[in-house]
Parts: C-alpha cells; structure tokens; sequence
C-alpha cells in the first residue's frame, strides 16, 4: 500500500515536471518566434528590399533609358543619390504617419484591444507594489471616513465594488471585457 502510494506520488511529480518543463519549452519556443518576426521583418526584408529595388530600379529602368544612363552611368552613383533622397524622404514619410495620420492611432487601438495587459496587472512593479499600495490607500481611506461618519452606504458599496476588482486584479484576473474577434 505504502509503495502504491509513493509510485503514484513519483507518477505525480514526474507529471508536474513534464508539464512544467513543455511549458517552459512552450514559452521559449513562441517567445523565439516573435523574435524571429521581428527581426527578418524589420531588419533583414527592409535591408534586403531596399538593396533589391535600388537593384531592380537601376537594372531594369535606368540601363533600359539611354537619358538616365548619361546621368547614372554606374550603379554607385545612383544608389548614393537614391539612399539621399530616400532617406530623409522615408523619416517624412513616418513622421507623417505617425503625426499626421489617423493610421497610427487606428494601430494603437488594434494592439490595446489585443493586449491582455490592458485588462490585467502587469507582472511586476504594478503587481507588486502598485496595487496593493492602491489597496492599502483605499482601506486606510475607508477607515478614516467611517470613523468620522462621512462614508455613506453607496460611497461604502462602491469602495467595496474597487477592493474587489483590485484583489481580482492582484490574483492574476481580469476586469472588464477583453474584446475578442473570432477567427472565421
């Protein structure tokens, strides 16, 4: 009997372990892939994009128009002038986007919706310090306006509504509604 116990204890443990150890094989795995993402998508296609289209461009375009061939009768020159010209152009171009438009704003409301984070506490000093220094402050508040008879019943109820979602919060929950779109 002591045996079965202990094996099935062993069995336990050894599933706690599997399941701990493809968790973390889980995380490093996904965490990889969004590095990689970022990575080949902003650095490694914008430099391989941009040297294929001043590539392309001059090769196809320029080589092909005997006008442009006496102003750019090698490859060097013209990718000098196109990096000038489409340097400053391209740091326009963000600026006004990121400024002028209401696509960047239109991004940032996408990525909120999508972030569990804007739901729940973040890991950290807003878990660990923040609320529940909110918490504290929120209690000792109550119990200052409770002995001087200032807190009314709706003022108590609405106290007690926050310390909830705050202790919710504080385990790990969520509050509100996140906004999810279904997939097909």
């Amino acid at each position: 009997m002591l045996a079965q116990a202990f094996l099935y204890g062993a069995h336990l443990v050894k599933t706690q372990s599997v399941s701990m150890n493809s968790a973390k094989v889980y995380r490093l795995t996904t965490r990889a892939w969004y590095y990689f993402r970022i990575g080949y998508s902003t650095y490694l296609t914008f430099l391989l994009g941009y040297v294929t289209t001043l590539v392309t461009v001059y090769f196809l375009a320029i080589k092909n128009l005997p006008s442009l061939l006496v102003i750019f009768p090698d490859f060097v020159p013209f990718a000098v002038l196109g990096t000038v010209i489409g340097a400053p152009l391209s740091i326009l171009l963000g600026w006004l986007h990121l400024k002028r438009s209401t696509a960047y704003s239109s991004e940032q409301d996408v990525q909120f919706e999508a972030s569990p984070y804007s739901y729940k506490l973040i890991p950290g000093k807003e878990k660990e310090v923040l609320f529940p220094f909110y918490l504290e402050l929120l209690d000792l508040q109550k119990t200052l306006l409770e002995s001087q008879g200032l807190l009314t019943d709706e003022q108590r109820s609405r106290i007690k509504t926050l310390e909830e979602q705050i202790q919710v919060l504080m385990r790990g929950g969520y509050v509100g509604t996140p906004r999810r779109q279904r997939v097909l």
